[in-house]
């Protein structure tokens, strides 16, 4: 496949998955769609860190728009050459791949850890805390103890839910971005091969 063929379709494609992932953190930070969680500042630390806005959205869109504009040879440069334009989508491509990284380690984290929420903790009545991160890995997974958290009303589903989807985005963008690596160091030594 020639560089410009496959910059006109991981650009896009990045594009696609780094708007995805900034909705999915911004809704982390309206569990169930109301408001005053956050206002009364009782969210997950590992939403409020926003690895989907950052890592797996503004580092991702910055590179795929760089991307997008090389594979459509419109990059603003009047001819400052493809194979400079290929190098700078190299190294932004490392940043969103970087970017990607953090998102998936920071979600991870934030998916083991699982959510704040207000639940009752026998020895202390009732609070706001993580009652999952000291239990053991089976009780998070199975939905019949997601009742311990007593508000936000299905906190547990809404947290696994999201932090889920942007594990799987963040993966799919490290791909997307390493292929994109591949492509710019390729279209740096070699040239686009289109017309050719």
């Amino acid at each position: 496949m020639c560089v410009g063929k496959c910059s006109r379709i991981v650009g896009p494609c990045l594009l696609a998955l780094g708007t995805l992932s900034m909705a999915a953190n911004i809704l982390l930070l309206f569990p169930g769609g109301a408001s005053k969680y956050l206002a009364e500042g009782h969210i997950s630390k590992h939403a409020k860190v926003m690895p989907g806005v950052w890592g797996g959205g503004v580092t991702v869109l910055l590179a795929a728009a760089h991307i997008t504009a090389v594979g459509w040879r419109c990059a603003g440069c009047s001819d400052c050459g493809t194979r400079c334009n290929a190098f700078i989508s190299a190294v932004l491509s490392k940043l969103a791949l970087l970017g990607a990284a953090a998102c998936f380690v920071l979600s991870g984290v934030g998916l083991t850890n699982g959510p704040l929420c207000f639940y009752n903790a026998s020895e202390h009545g009732t609070l706001w805390g993580y009652p999952f991160l000291d239990a053991r890995t089976e009780n998070y997974v199975h939905n019949r103890t997601w009742s311990i958290c007593l508000e936000p009303a299905g906190i547990v589903a809404w947290n696994a839910v999201l932090f889920s989807l942007l594990l799987l985005i963040s993966a799919a963008e490290m791909v997307l971005a390493s292929l994109q690596i591949l492509n710019g160091c390729l279209g740096c030594l070699c040239g686009f091969c289109e017309g050719k």
